[in-house]
């Protein structure tokens, strides 16, 4: 499997000349918004590691207040102002688990982010390979009709001259004319499809396509069906990431039962009070000395026993076991629906083998017959309804032909996407450095600061309206 994955790295170099497949993806890597959103996405499940962390941090805050007291009750409320300044640090010293708790399940949130991003790349790629192949199967189709709009319209002149000299009948010039008319009808459609494709291709890729180039070889393929499954097992993303969320789900469910424990907490802090040369004045002796400025600190431990918290404990916990049994559950029909992807996509490439094989004997044998059909009719022993059913099958067979091309080459890819191997490193993309999903996350993990936010967000993928999509 390294073998065919350095082949297709092998397979994918530039042209020099037209678009190439390797380069499509380049472009869809860089700025299709499935994957640029996912990326995104990512960077959001990275913050929640930080911010488990924090639990177990000390807090530092500042309370300050300027007051201005009137005549009332109190014996200071005689005009006296004051100016308070507070301090504290609140340190963190037992959190009954359930900061370790919540930072082993933000950091497999993370896991399952970054197996989810793997399988949204290779969706989008198996996405490009198709539009890249319909565009080309469009083209082709396109180009055969024409040709069969051509050939038609030679026929139709041929049979128009030979009626006129009374060696054919007018039905037979209907015939020409009806299957001229077919054809034109046919290219209309195939210039329709051939549009269609152009604007999916453009939706997926960003660009819209010019002359495109065959694709290259597919790597070697797993060549049974077991094989296949055995190898998507191990590598789809689908599956890991399943795992990442059950075992971010049993962490919480560890992060809920903590709510029950006790919680010792330390208090550093210290005061500042400032009457601003007004408390002789507040306290009814004015000109007294009295000293304005008074300062005090403190320090403390807080321990927290919950003893009854009205069953919302329990039930938090009853409920983060129900979230842990889904993702089991969820594990189980993952592996179901990659199993059955792995055979599916396995089979699929076999069917489109073997209809290219078959389309291509088709062909072969249409060729020769219209040959005959032609031959035959030149002597009279086929009529021209001979001649126009046999250019009709041949063209009938060329589309098949094109057709199951494309399906072989997009199954071949999708089984390749089914066993985890359709990603940017497998296909050796190198027109731009590769995203690294860690990157963000070492940057993040151990922040402290509340200041350091980034610049404001800008979107990366391109645009399909304006100059843009030029």
């Amino acid at each position: 499997m390294l073998a065919g994955a350095a082949l297709l790295a092998a397979a994918f170099t530039p042209a020099a000349s037209a678009d190439t497949l390797r380069e499509a993806l380049d472009q869809a890597y860089r700025s299709n918004p499935s994957l640029t959103g996912a990326r995104a996405g990512l960077r959001a499940l990275d913050e929640g590691v930080p911010q488990a962390k924090a639990l177990g941090r000390p807090t530092f805050s500042v309370t300050t207040g300027l007051t201005q007291s009137f005549r009332g009750l109190g014996r200071l409320d005689s005009g006296g102002r004051s100016l308070t300044v507070n301090g504290d640090i609140d340190i963190p010293l037992f959190q009954g688990g359930r900061v370790g708790s919540a930072i082993r399940s933000a950091e497999s949130r993370v896991e399952a982010g970054r197996a989810d991003l793997r399988a949204i790349e290779a969706e989008t790629f198996v996405d490009v390979v198709s539009a890249y192949l319909e565009v080309i199967r469009a083209e082709q189709v396109v180009e055969l009709n024409e040709n069969q709009v051509k050939v038609l319209g030679t026929n139709l002149q041929a049979t128009r001259d030979r009626f006129e000299v009374g060696d054919l009948t007018r039905t037979d010039v209907a015939q020409s004319e009806a299957r001229l008319a077919g054809a034109q009808s046919s290219l209309t459609a195939a210039q329709g499809d051939l549009i269609v494709a152009r604007e999916n291709y453009l939706r997926v890729v960003g660009t819209l396509p010019q002359e495109l180039e065959p694709p290259p070889p597919l790597p070697a393929l797993p060549p049974t069906a077991t094989q296949a499954v055995d190898v998507a097992l191990e590598n789809n993303p689908d599956i890991l990431a399943a795992k990442a969320t059950e075992r971010a789900a049993f962490y919480t469910v560890h992060t809920s039962k903590a709510d029950r424990l006790p919680t010792v907490s330390g208090t550093v802090g210290a005061s500042y009070d400032n009457y601003l040369n007004t408390l002789d004045d507040a306290v009814g002796l004015p000109g007294a000395p009295v000293d304005n400025v008074q300062k005090s600190s403190r320090a403390g431990l807080t321990a927290r026993i919950p003893l009854y918290q009205g069953g919302a404990v329990a039930s938090r916990v009853r409920q983060a076991q129900a979230q842990q049994s889904q993702a089991l559950e969820n594990m189980v029909l993952t592996e179901r629906f990659v199993v059955n992807q792995a055979r599916a996509s396995f089979a699929n490439l076999q069917t489109a083998r073997a209809v290219k094989e078959s389309s291509e004997a088709a062909v072969s044998a249409n060729t020769l017959a219209l040959e005959g059909v032609r031959a035959e009719n030149s002597v009279g022993t086929r009529d021209v309804l001979d001649v126009l059913n046999a250019e009709q099958e041949l063209l009938n067979s060329q589309v098949a032909l094109v057709t199951a091309k494309r399906d072989e080459y997009v199954a071949g890819f999708a089984l390749l996407a089914a066993i985890g191997k359709a990603e940017a490193r497998d296909l050796g993309l190198e027109g731009g450095a590769l995203y690294d999903p860690d990157a963000n996350y070492r940057r993040v993990r151990n922040s402290i600061s509340d200041w350091r936010t980034g610049e404001p967000p800008k979107p990366q993928a391109t645009r399909t309206v304006g100059p843009t999509a030029e």
